[in-house]
């Protein structure tokens, strides 16, 4: 569970892009309380000598304590809590507004990254006027080595971040001499996972909390999920069945069946639960013309691909599939560029697999992975220790604690019937008001993993999640927005990237095809601007009838017919 890593050369022009917008477009409103600063009580020096052990409950060792100036001035600390948890904690030299924000770590972590993303409009982190903080987990680098640790599993699974935040909050005390008046975490991905884990596990580390296309069904999600959709994909002799070039007729197409159901023809779909797409439209009826038909065998890979993980039987092993629309955001995920190219969500499959979820360890191939509800049974160990999918805040609610759930409809990665299924099931245990008094949960049409996808996708999330927590404003709506990519000299008019491997010189397709998939990819990434209104759900944003269809203000809340977000599936029971 990675961000799309085939898109990070649209991401740098995204980021572009975003930097020449007006400062409060799409933003949500900052939060009103105005909190008094406070000063630093001791030197930044001071905190390489602070003794962390008592408050976080193990050794922690302090590598350094330095000022920096990078954007804003403040203290950087970083350390080691026992045995392998590295954490970097940022703490300003002036102007402390009594706010903490911790950040989660996407995939299988290994890295020390502090992201404060969706910030547009949220004075105390651009402002740099908020203690920040993050971790690598527990292990450092990609290899699933680390699995063969129970403790290190441990450290992913939950300890990382909830002894991270005791360091932070320690480290706050010694340096302002008192407690942040609020703590913050915000996650996607994985990090997402790590924000449920943060609310059913340890309710009062924070009183807001993101949780961004969560993977709380984490055993699932990286064994039945990524295994299914590489053997959906993989064809005799291990090649893939479907390359990016068979990708953008099959994504028209589902547009063109389904786009005008919210009736509004703009190319994005509101809710792709009602979209029933059968691929057989495009099946070529003469012989297969590569980037305009699929073949049969090419057909019933994206049926697999739609109908999700299942057992021999026909039972379902995973909440939910990917959803029609999501098709261009597959490309190097689970769809290689080229039939040289890897599957992506094999080598997602096979880390967690063969390293994180069974003891002794094992080493299973995607061929040899048994698809099956008695394999469901034998990861319950793994699941009750890395999944966050206990559906009981009760203590989090108790605590005060508010938590945004988001996802976007056309993520490759993690379903976003997952977060349908979570919030629903909260509703059922906690009582539906109850819940409506915590937690909003937002579905973002045409977003991919994340962020991206031909959607728009930036939006004011933590001013969003701080003016709830701070001056009890609900968020009840997100103006979300897609920067213009277009123009002279426009970073859109950048050339997409080559893909590798192919050319006359490397034995790959022939150049027209690299170009079709070039160009699909190019397209995603030259959108004109869009702004749209994303309502709490159940609530859609229906067009008025008149007005520009890209202007949020042409849009109107509506309430669509009730749909049972429950899943019926193996883990259901």
């Amino acid at each position: 569970m990675t961000r799309n890593s085939s898109r990070k050369w649209a991401a740098g022009i995204l980021a572009a892009g975003l930097a020449a917008l007006p400062p409060t477009a799409g933003a949500t409103a900052a939060p009103q309380m105005a909190l008094t600063t406070v000063p630093p009580v001791a030197s930044c020096a001071h905190l390489a000598k602070a003794d962390l052990a008592r408050a976080v409950g193990a050794e922690v060792t302090i590598a350094s304590a330095v000022e920096l100036t990078e954007g804003h001035a403040y203290c950087q600390v970083t350390g080691n809590i026992a045995r392998a948890v590295h954490f970097e904690v940022r703490l300003p030299l002036a102007g402390w507004t009594q706010r903490y924000l911790q950040t989660g770590c996407g995939g299988l972590c290994g890295v020390l990254r502090i992201d404060p993303d969706m910030a547009e409009g949220c004075v105390p982190v651009t402002d740099g006027s908020i203690v920040l903080a993050s971790t690598d987990m527990g292990h450092q680098g990609q290899d699933g080595a680390w699995g063969e640790s129970a403790d290190q599993r441990m450290d992913f699974a939950w300890r990382g971040v909830h002894e991270t935040t005791l360091a932070a909050k320690a480290l706050i005390r010694a340096f302002y001499g008192r407690l942040p008046r609020y703590s913050y975490f915000s996650g996607c991905s994985d990090g997402g996972r790590e924000a449920l884990m943060e609310a059913q596990r340890f309710p009062e580390d924070f009183d807001g909390i993101a949780a961004g296309a969560p993977a709380l069904n984490f055993t699932v999600q990286n064994s039945f999920h990524h295994g299914w959709l590489a053997k959906a994909v993989t064809g005799p002799g291990g090649q893939p069945l479907l390359t990016a070039v068979d990708i953008p007729p099959l994504h028209a197409a589902v547009i063109k069946a389904c786009d005008e159901l919210d009736g509004l023809a703009d190319g994005q779909i509101t809710d792709p639960r009602a979209c029933h797409f059968d691929p057989a439209v495009i099946q070529c009826l003469g012989g297969y013309q590569p980037g305009q038909c699929l073949t049969a065998e090419q057909v019933a890979a994206v049926r697999r691909i739609y109908d999700g993980a299942r057992s021999p039987a026909g039972e379902r092993l995973e909440v939910g599939p990917l959803l029609p629309g999501s098709e261009m955001q597959w490309i190097g995920v689970f769809i290689p560029r080229d039939k040289g190219g890897r599957i992506g969500s094999e080598s997602m499959a096979l880390g967690t697999i063969n390293h994180l979820l069974y003891t002794p360890n094992r080493d299973y191939t995607i061929a040899t992975f048994p698809f099956s509800e008695a394999e469901y049974a034998a990861q319950e160990p793994a699941r009750r220790l890395y999944s966050a999918d206990d559906p009981n805040l009760g203590r989090f609610a108790a605590h005060g604690g508010k938590l945004i759930l988001w996802h976007g409809w056309s993520d490759p990665h993690i379903s976003p019937l997952n977060t349908i299924d979570y919030y629903e099931r909260v509703g059922r245990t906690l009582g539906v008001a109850k819940r409506d008094a915590f937690v909003r949960m937002f579905l973002f049409p045409g977003m991919g993993h994340c962020s991206g996808g031909d959607g728009p996708s930036q939006f004011g999330l933590l001013a969003g999640l701080m003016a709830w927590v701070e001056d009890a404003a609900a968020p009840s709506v997100f103006v979300v927005h897609r920067p213009s990519l277009r123009g002279p000299g426009a970073p859109g008019e950048m050339a997409p990237p080559a893909v590798p491997g192919t050319g006359p010189n490397h034995g790959g397709p022939p150049l027209e095809i690299i170009d079709q998939a070039q160009r699909a990819e190019a397209q995603l990434a030259e959108l004109g601007p869009r702004s749209r209104p994303v309502y709490a759900y159940p609530r859609v944003a229906q067009y008025k009838g008149s007005g520009p269809i890209d202007i949020e203000s042409s849009f109107q809340p509506v309430d669509p017919p009730p749909v049972d977000g429950i899943a019926d599936w193996v883990g259901s029971r």
